[in-house]
């Protein structure tokens, strides 16, 4: 099985705990696991304890995810779930549930009703047309922009004014935050799953 390093299952393995973080560390490709497509106001979210992708919600008004949304398996972050990972340039719709190898280039520091919920941005790992994007910064301003707009206003109509962008940063952060929080996985999370 790619990225997995597992014998055949009867049953279906949860990939959220199954998958390494990292498929290459030495290049930060991260393995990321997709929830949510640009364009779409619907919220999935995989289902931690079984790895199912469930509908949480419909978006509370017309403004939909600017990038393709999902998380890093093994990783747990301060808001008490897994690290989201937004994947820029994605030129063509990914299928929810997908794994995906994606290479870290920045993240978005974020706080969601006082909660961190950090986004590490990225870009795929094997698609030539983002070669050339080393950094967040290459997406350009506009998308930085963008990004933040959504995140600041997406609760907006339900929770007006919890939701904050902090700023983003660069690849070096962002791995600081994904060793972070595959520490956290380690010490919270992995002592509590059963064999």
């Amino acid at each position: 099985m790619a990225n997995l390093d597992v014998p055949i299952h009867k049953f279906m393995p949860n990939l959220l705990h199954l998958l390494s973080p990292w498929a290459d560390k030495e290049k930060r490709v991260l393995n990321g696991l997709v929830e949510i497509n640009a364009g779409s106001i619907n919220k999935y979210e995989f289902i931690t304890e079984t790895g199912h992708l469930k509908l949480d919600r419909v978006g509370y008004s017309s403004l939909a995810y600017p990038t393709v949304y999902g998380l890093i398996p093994q990783t747990w972050d301060q808001d008490n779930d897994m690290l989201d990972i937004l994947v820029a340039n994605v030129v063509e719709p990914l299928i929810p549930g997908s794994l995906v190898e994606v290479r870290v280039i920045g993240i978005m520091k974020f706080e969601d009703g006082g909660e961190t919920d950090d986004k590490v941005i990225c870009v795929l790992s094997d698609d030539k047309r983002a070669d050339h994007i080393t950094s967040y910064t290459d997406l350009g301003e506009h998308w930085a922009k963008e990004t933040a707009h959504y995140f600041e206003f997406y609760k907006h109509l339900k929770k007006p004014g919890t939701c904050k962008v902090l700023g983003f940063y660069d690849a070096d952060e962002a791995v600081n935050v994904i060793e972070e929080c595959i520490e956290r996985y380690q010490k919270e999370i992995l002592p509590k799953i059963k064999d």
